[in-house]
C-alpha cells in the first residue's frame, strides 16, 4: 500500500505549481482549480516518488518534484504498465489511461530532464477521474486491478 505525499496544481498554463495539503477531485474538472483537469483522459497526472528520484539520480541533482508539473506525488505504488487499473487515493478513484509523455517544458526546466523521465514510466501516469472525492496528504494510495 502506498501513500499520497504531495498535491499540486496550476491555475493557468505555465503558471507556477501551487502545493496544497488537500484538494477536491471532481469528475468534470480533475483537481479543483487546475487548468488541465477538463482534458479527457488526462484529468489528473500522478508521479511516483521512486520514478522522480530515479530521474534525479540520473541527472545527478535533486530537483523539487513540482518541476515535473504533475498533480499528485505518491510513494510505494508502481504505476508501470498499469493502463486500465484503478488507483484509489483517499475518497477519489482514478483510472490510469496512459504513461505520461514528458514534454519539451521538462528540458527547459532542467537540461537532460526530459530524457531522464522517458525511461520506465518515470514521468508518471495520466488518469481520468472515476470517482470524485477529497484527497489529503498522507492518504493511502492503492492500485486496484480491474
Amino acid at each position: 500500500m502506498g501513500e499520497l505525499i504531495a498535491i499540486a496544481l496550476r491555475a493557468k498554463p505555465r503558471a507556477p505549481m501551487l502545493e496544497l495539503p488537500h484538494c477536491d477531485i471532481t469528475l468534470e474538472a480533475g483537481l479543483t482549480g487546475d487548468c488541465r483537469g477538463a482534458v479527457r483522459g488526462r484529468q489528473v497526472t500522478v508521479l511516483t516518488e521512486e520514478g522522480w528520484q530515479a530521474a534525479c539520480a540520473e541527472l545527478g541533482e535533486t530537483l523539487p518534484w513540482t518541476t515535473r508539473r504533475a498533480n499528485l506525488l505518491v510513494r510505494g505504488v508502481d504505476l508501470t504498465g498499469r493502463i486500465g487499473a484503478r488507483l484509489k487515493i483517499g475518497a477519489a478513484v482514478l483510472v490510469i489511461t496512459d504513461e505520461c509523455d514528458p514534454c519539451s517544458v521538462m528540458e527547459k526546466a532542467h537540461k537532460g530532464l526530459r530524457k531522464a523521465l522517458i525511461t520506465g514510466w518515470r514521468a508518471g501516469a495520466t488518469c481520468r477521474v472515476a470517482r470524485a472525492g477529497l484527497v489529503r496528504l498522507g492518504d493511502k494510495a492503492e492500485l486496484q486491478e480491474l
